[in-house]
């Protein structure tokens, strides 16, 4: 080896171990750690008069009658490194009871528990793992987040939360892709006797900041071996802000299900949506909501009735936020199905109108950086 080649060679292995330095002082480098909380106190009043305080089955959030209640009520201790990050949510509300029934013990107070480690040198590719938001939606639980106080019928019977390990990519500001493998249909723990796991996606393109245009699925089943049905379902989404003032939602959900294991019959159910959105000015906003949700076969929302669930709605709400932590809401819903399904003092119906409202407050304070 020549001196010069000597001198190269010296050169790189010092980049090299400087490169290795700066790697290592990323990691020594404090996270920042932020305590954050939201509560959704509300009150319903059905104007069919059903005999108990709880409303409908298929729905999650602001299902009482007659009775001021706590939605949702959460705690969340965030850790946020520019190499990994960690979230610990704690919950309570009418939402944990019903949403969460099928969990056990105290799993039913965990909104979220999850991990996430960085993969690469641009921190565009990451792991997290544990309890954490569904992938599919526009809707989350936290309803100061969304365009309507109440959650639409797709929303509502979808998963809101979900429990495994998820892989995310963002090549560029645009682009968001994520895969998953997790324990089941919004399930914290697995059902007993279900040894497959189940598989999710999603392709999120922002092209610009006011349009986002997205596609997630599941891929599973949510039986036990003995009398395993897979389930395959879709759901689209796009939002659009066209002004300062308007912007739109609209999505779509589709899935299909076995009949029965190992059969080549599958049943279909389908959900519509579209909001729109007013901001009359900075602290005033109304929105109005149609949707559809046609479930013959008892799938998602099991019922005894003829035509199994099939459900049109309108809804309509003004929103007042003197500032972005703070939200009172008021909203007029009116569902009609094709059956007798809701509940009144003394029989069924096919309708049913509902006022809500809902003060909301959330915050978020660093407690160390």
């Amino acid at each position: 080896m020549n001196i010069k080649a000597f001198e190269i060679y010296i050169l790189a292995l010092l980049m090299n171990l400087n490169l290795f330095a700066q790697n290592d002082s990323i990691w020594q480098q404090k996270p920042t750690i932020t305590l954050s909380g939201f509560a959704d106190v509300f009150y319903v009043y059905d104007f069919n008069q059903p005999q108990g305080t709880e409303r409908q089955t298929f729905l999650f959030n602001h299902n009482r009658h007659n009775e001021f209640n706590l939605n949702l009520g959460l705690v969340k201790l965030g850790l946020e490194h520019e190499k990994y990050r960690a979230n610990l949510t704690l919950q309570t509300g009418t939402y944990a009871n019903d949403n969460y029934s099928e969990e056990p013990g105290v799993l039913k107070n965990i909104f979220e528990a999850n991990v996430g480690l960085s993969l690469n040198k641009k921190n565009n590719l990451w792991i997290n793992a544990g309890v954490f938001a569904s992938h599919i939606g526009f809707e989350s639980a936290i309803s100061i987040d969304n365009w309507t106080l109440t959650r639409s019928l797709l929303a509502e019977n979808s998963p809101y939360f979900l429990s495994g390990a998820k892989l995310t990519y963002n090549p560029n500001e645009k682009w968001e892709i994520a895969g998953l493998i997790i324990n089941g249909w919004q399930r914290i723990q697995r059902l007993e006797g279900n040894s497959l796991p189940s598989f999710g996606t999603q392709i999120n393109y922002s092209p610009t900041e006011k349009i986002s245009l997205n596609w997630s699925t599941f891929n599973g089943t949510d039986d036990p071996d003995t009398t395993r049905r897979m389930r395959f379902f879709n759901n689209f989404y796009g939002q659009f802000q066209f002004t300062e003032k308007i912007g739109l939602i609209t999505g779509f959900d589709i899935g299909i299900q076995q009949r029965i294991k190992n059969n080549p019959t599958f049943d279909l159910w389908l959900s519509p949506v579209i909001i729109a959105q007013y901001s009359i000015n900075k602290v005033w906003k109304t929105a109005v909501r149609a949707e559809y949700y046609q479930d013959e076969t008892s799938i998602i929302i099991p019922t005894d009735n003829l035509n199994g669930f099939n459900t049109t709605g309108l809804s309509l709400n003004i929103d007042y936020s003197p500032t972005e932590n703070i939200s009172w809401r008021l909203e007029g819903r009116w569902l009609n199905s094709r059956d007798q399904i809701f509940e009144t003092n003394n029989a069924l119906t096919d309708n049913n109108f509902i006022l809500a409202t809902s003060i909301a407050i959330k915050f978020s304070e660093v407690l160390k950086k």
